[in-house]
């Protein structure tokens, strides 16, 4: 059991520190009650692509519990929350799942945040529209349900990747400052 003074508080400085990349705003919110006796959250929403009119969007918490409950692997567990619409087509493409599984492990490691204990549930939404829906055609959505535990209280390598991976979902790439997306 870590019961480190300044734990929660290291963990929130490292958060608080994070870069955050262009076209992705983010913004703390209200973290859920009951779930750890501390933690912080975050909300981020796709700005990237002129004339893109529906985005994605993603949630990050960072649950602290110096008991270490079980199955956590650690005192601390992040989860992620990615949601976006995607072409109709690759809704219905079994491999996606397995592709943004990895998109997320790859964020992780290229951030160089350690962590263990890795879980997620990938789902593939297609709907069609009908009746006064008619018009909404057909549409995609992936969205991306994950948990970790990051090894120490230095978090701020997992929310960059977090942030990376969200636009990434979202069908853009992070790009180095001064340099912007086509948005194609």
């Amino acid at each position: 059991m870590s019961t480190e003074p300044g734990y929660f508080d290291a963990l929130v400085e490292s958060v608080l520190s994070a870069s955050w990349p262009h076209g992705l705003d983010v913004q703390r919110i209200d973290a859920p009650q009951g779930l750890a006796p501390n933690a912080i959250a975050f909300s981020g929403d796709v700005t990237a692509g002129a004339g893109r009119h529906d985005k994605g969007t993603g949630r990050l918490i960072f649950l602290d519990d110096p008991t270490e409950p079980e199955g956590w692997g650690g005192r601390t567990r992040a989860i992620l929350f990615a949601q976006s619409p995607i072409e109709p087509q690759l809704g219905g493409n079994e491999e996606l799942a397995i592709v943004a599984w990895s998109w997320l492990t790859d964020s992780l490691t290229e951030s160089g945040a350690g962590y263990s204990h890795p879980a997620a549930t990938v789902t593939r939404v297609v709907s069609q529209g009908f009746g006064e829906l008619a018009q909404q055609g057909r549409g995609s959505q992936l969205e991306v349900r994950a948990s970790w535990s990051p090894v120490d209280s230095d978090v701020r390598p997992h929310a960059e990747a977090w942030a990376r991976f969200v636009l990434h979902v979202s069908g853009f790439d992070v790009q180095p400052d001064g340099v912007d997306s086509l948005g194609l």
